[in-house]
């Protein structure tokens, strides 16, 4: 778990951006992130899915597996984090904050308006929130960035951050850049 906010600094193949983590609104997903930058995790990996057309959506990447080689690029986008001590891929839950609420909600989706209305954090355009299959509980390190408010989103991802510098840089960003390196900057 990560408590308060902590910045990342993540350089890509187009240039540098610096990610706020938001531990106060969600410690389990900013902690999970900042673990993964500190293990090295997310260096050379690929920014496998970029979807622009026909209106900005998202710039994904952080897949484990696509900073290996002999990865096949169709297979970018299904991998985990498999965490070596056990050798078992490591999940998160669906982690959500309300305004008003002591502590997150885990593992349930949301779609109530009014409910909605109270998120702390929601995908405005910048926003970091963390990518998963169907489940709720199925986040491991795969992240997107939203290019655009999707309110459509909130609710069911979990957002743990955004960025706070290089928003530039994230609108240049192609399918198949990769990250060069991502750490915790002071």
């Amino acid at each position: 778990c990560l408590q308060g906010k902590a910045s990342v600094e993540m350089t890509t193949s187009r240039g540098a951006i610096t990610l706020e983590l938001d531990g106060d609104a969600a410690p389990v997903t900013a902690g999970n992130f900042l673990d993964l930058v500190k293990r090295g995790v997310y260096d050379g990996t690929v920014f496998h899915r970029v979807v622009r057309e026909p209106v900005p959506f998202v710039v994904q990447g952080g897949d484990p597996a696509s900073s290996d080689a002999s990865t096949p690029t169709s297979q970018y986008g299904t991998g985990s984090f498999i965490d070596p001590s056990s050798g078992q891929s490591r999940f998160i839950p669906l982690e959500l904050s309300f305004n008003g609420d002591e502590r997150p909600r885990y593992s349930r989706v949301v779609s109530n308006p009014s409910e909605l209305l109270q998120l702390r954090l929601t995908h405005e355009r910048g926003a970091l929130a963390m990518a998963r299959s169907q489940a709720p509980d199925s986040a491991s390190a795969q992240f997107y960035v939203a290019l655009r408010p999707l309110p459509e989103l909130d609710g069911r991802y979990a957002v743990f951050g955004r960025v706070i510098e290089g928003l530039d840089v994230i609108d240049r960003i192609e399918q198949g850049d990769r990250i060069t390196s991502a750490s915790l900057s002071n």
